[in-house]
């Protein structure tokens, strides 16, 4: 008997592990950020937010244009 993985759980899990490291990789920033004391004192998490955003989705998209 032949078995074939579901592909469609698999994609779903690897969106769930981006957005979960994500957010750990963004709340740890702030906190060395802010602890450190170099953060802007108007800056929120959501300024944060933004930023690696930002870089994530210039990572994904040179990713798409390099293949």
């Amino acid at each position: 008997m032949k078995f074939e993985e579901d592909k469609s759980i698999g994609g779903v899990g690897e969106k769930i592990g981006f957005v979960f490291s994500y957010f750990i990789f963004t709340t740890i920033l702030f906190f060395i950020l802010k602890f450190t004391k170099k953060l802007p004192q108007a800056w929120t998490y959501l300024h944060i937010m933004a930023i690696t955003l930002a870089i994530a989705l210039a990572g994904i998209l040179l990713k798409r244009l390099l293949k």
